[in-house]
C-alpha cells in the first residue's frame, strides 16, 4: 500500500514543505502552477525553496480555465528540466493531475499543494485525461507528500470550493452505486473503505454552512474529507469509491462541451448538480414495490448490440470505438447473461431498496448544496437546457460499472430531467 508522509493542512505548509524536502535530501524542484496559482501560492513557494540554496524552476501554464488533455501534459514535458528532480504540483485538480501523470511517465516523483478544496485527487493515483477527447482515467502515482496552506484554501474562489462541496457529497450516490455493483455486477466491495468514505460526507454535510462561509474550520473540514477521499482510492486502488452515475454524467457534459471548443464548468459543481438527479433516481427506485418491480423484469428485454453502438455513436460520434472497447462487458451480454441480471435484481430486491434508502432526498441534498454556495440549477452550471439529459443518456457508456442508471434501464424507469 502506497503511503503518503505526511500529509499536512495548517498555517505553515511551506515551513513544512521546507523541513520535508531538507530531511529527505531532495535539492532540485519543478514547480507546477498556472496563472491563478503561482501568484496564489507558487511564487512564495519558489522563493522559499531558492532561499534555502535549492534548484527551482516553475512551468506556469497559461490559460483562465486549463484542462488535463495531451496539450497541457505535453507543456510540462516540454519545459520542464531534464534529469533528476521533484515536481511540486501548486494548484487544484489539473494542476496536480497533469502533474502527477508527467512524473510518473518521467520517473520522477512529486509533491502536492494545493490552492483549494476544489477536487478529491490530491491523494489518489488515478489521473483523469482527456485523451483524443475520451476523459480517461490512467493510474499513475501518488504524491510523495502533501502540503496544504489553509489561509490560501480558505481564500479559494468561492465556485472553487463549491465545486469541492459538489465533488465530496456526490459520494452519496457514489458509494450506493458501489454496492449495487457488488451486488448486481459482482465488482469488489470493501466495507471499511464504504465507511470512511462515508464519514467523510458527514462531515462535509455537518458543517455545510462553514464551508459557504469560507470558515477555516469549514475548509478545514472539507479539506480533510476530499484528502480522505483520494485516500480510499488510493487504498482500494481504483476510483470506484467515489465515482458513479453522477460522475459519469459529469465527465460527459465535460467532454461534449470541449469537443465543441466550448467553455466547462468546475468539475465538482457539474457532480454536485447531478448528484440531485441520481437522488431523484434512487427515489423513484425506494418507490417500487417488489411486485412492481418484478411485472417490470418480466416485461425487460436486452436491447441489441447494434441499438446500443448506435447509441454510443449518437452521443459520442468519432469516440465511438474507444467507448465501445469500455462498455464490452454490456456490449457482450446475451440473452442468458441478462436473465441471470434480472434474476439477481428480483434476488437482491430488499437490498436494493434499502441501499436506495439510504440515499437522501434530493430536496435535502440541494439545500446542502445552496449553504455551501454550490450549483443546485443547471442554469447556475450554464447548461444549456438541451445537454442535460444527454449527461445521464450517454454517460454511463463511460465506464464498465453498474450504476443506478443501468438498472433503471433494466427496469424501464428512464431518468428524465
Amino acid at each position: 500500500m502506497t503511503k503518503i508522509d505526511p500529509i499536512y493542512v495548517g498555517h505553515d505548509a511551506i515551513g513544512h514543505l521546507l523541513d520535508y524536502v531538507k530531511a529527505h535530501s531532495l535539492n532540485r524542484f519543478c514547480i507546477v502552477a498556472d496563472e491563478n496559482t503561482y501568484p496564489a501560492l507558487g511564487e512564495r513557494v519558489e522563493a522559499a525553496l531558492k532561499g534555502a540554496g535549492h534548484d527551482v524552476s516553475s512551468v506556469v501554464l497559461e490559460g483562465h480555465h486549463i484542462h488535463t488533455d495531451e496539450h497541457q501534459c505535453m507543456q510540462v514535458f516540454i519545459r520542464a528540466p531534464l534529469g533528476p528532480l521533484t515536481f511540486i504540483a501548486v494548484g487544484s485538480g489539473t494542476i496536480t493531475d497533469v502533474t502527477r501523470f508527467v512524473s510518473h511517465r518521467t520517473g520522477r516523483p512529486f509533491i502536492g499543494m494545493p490552492t483549494a478544496p476544489s477536487v478529491d485527487g490530491f491523494t489518489s493515483i488515478g489521473a483523469p485525461i482527456i485523451l483524443a477527447g475520451v476523459k480517461t482515467t490512467i493510474l499513475c502515482q501518488a504524491p510523495l507528500a502533501v502540503f496544504a496552506d489553509l489561509p490560501t484554501l480558505a481564500n479559494a474562489p468561492q465556485a472553487l470550493i463549491g465545486a469541492g462541496f459538489g465533488d465530496m457529497i456526490g459520494k452519496i450516490t457514489s458509494l450506493a452505486d458501489w454496492k449495487m455493483g457488488s451486488l448486481l455486477w459482482g465488482e469488489p466491495y470493501d466495507t471499511t473503505i464504504a465507511a470512511r468514505s462515508q464519514a467523510a460526507i458527514d462531515s462535509v454535510v455537518n458543517n455545510a454552512d462553514a464551508i459557504g462561509n469560507h470558515t477555516e474550520e469549514g475548509v478545514r473540514a472539507l479539506m480533510d474529507a476530499l484528502i480522505e477521499s483520494g485516500l480510499c482510492m488510493l487504498d482500494f486502488g481504483t476510483s470506484r469509491p467515489a465515482s458513479g452515475a453522477e460522475h459519469h454524467a459529469s465527465h460527459y457534459w465535460e467532454m461534449k462541451r470541449l469537443g465543441e471548443g466550448r467553455e466547462t464548468q468546475f468539475h465538482g459543481a457539474q457532480v454536485g448538480y447531478a448528484l440531485t438527479l441520481v437522488a431523484k433516481q434512487y427515489a423513484k427506485i425506494r418507490a417500487l414495490s417488489r411486485s412492481q418491480a418484478l411485472d417490470m423484469l418480466e416485461g425487460a428485454t436486452l436491447p441489441s448490440r447494434e441499438s446500443e453502438v448506435e447509441s454510443i455513436r449518437a452521443g459520442y460520434g468519432a469516440m465511438v470505438d474507444d467507448i465501445v472497447k469500455e462498455h464490452r462487458a454490456f456490449l457482450d451480454l446475451d440473452e442468458a447473461g441478462f436473465d441471470q441480471l434480472k434474476h439477481k435484481i428480483a434476488d437482491h430486491w430488499d437490498e436494493i431498496q434499502a441501499i436506495a434508502a439510504k440515499v437522501p432526498p434530493p430536496e435535502e441534498i440541494a439545500a446542502a448544496l445552496h449553504k455551501a454556495g454550490a450549483p443546485i440549477t443547471w442554469e447556475e452550471l450554464g447548461l444549456d437546457a438541451d445537454e442535460v439529459q444527454p449527461g445521464f443518456d450517454y454517460g454511463h457508456y463511460l465506464r464498465n460499472r453498474f450504476t443506478v442508471i443501468k438498472l433503471s434501464r433494466v427496469l424501464g424507469v428512464p431518468l428524465t430531467v
